[in-house]
C-alpha cells in the first residue's frame, strides 16, 4: 500500500496539503514503511484565503499520487479533502514522525486491525 506524506523536514508531517512542494511516496507492504519516492508538485495554496478551487493544480498533484491509497497532511481544506476521497485516496491530518503517521494511515486505509503486519500485502 502507497501513502503519500507531505514534508518540508523529510522527517516528520509538517506541511499543510496546500503549501506541499513535494510528497515523500512510502509503501507499507512489508510492515516498516519504506520511503520509495518523492514527487514534486506545484503548490495548491494561492495564499488567499478565499481563493477558489484551483482544479488544475489540484488535477496535477492528483495524477503526481497516482496509485496511493492515502495522503497524510498536517492540515488540508474541506473542500480539497472531499476531492482527494472522490479520486480514491483518504486523508489523515498528523503531526510529529512520518513513521507513526504513515501506519496510522495505513490501518485507517486497511481496516484490518494489522493482522497484516510483516505480510506482503493487506
Amino acid at each position: 500500500m502507497l501513502i503519500a506524506v507531505a514534508s518540508k523536514s523529510g522527517t516528520e508531517v509538517d506541511q499543510h496539503f496546500g503549501h506541499a512542494e513535494r510528497f515523500l511516496i512510502f509503501d507499507c507492504a512489508a510492515g516498516k514503511p519504506q520511503l520509495v519516492r518523492e514527487v514534486a508538485v506545484e503548490k495548491y495554496c494561492s495564499y488567499d484565503p478565499n481563493h477558489a478551487f484551483r482544479k488544475p493544480q489540484f488535477q496535477a498533484i492528483v495524477e503526481s499520487l497516482a496509485g496511493c491509497s492515502a495522503v497524510v497532511t498536517a492540515m488540508i481544506g474541506d473542500y480539497p479533502r472531499q476531492e482527494l476521497e472522490k479520486a480514491g485516496m483518504r486523508h489523515l491530518a498528523a503531526e510529529g514522525p512520518i513513521e507513526q503517521a504513515v501506519r496510522a494511515a495505513h490501518h485507517l486505509v486497511c481496516g484490518c486491525g494489522c493482522r497484516c503486519e510483516g505480510q506482503k500485502k493487506c
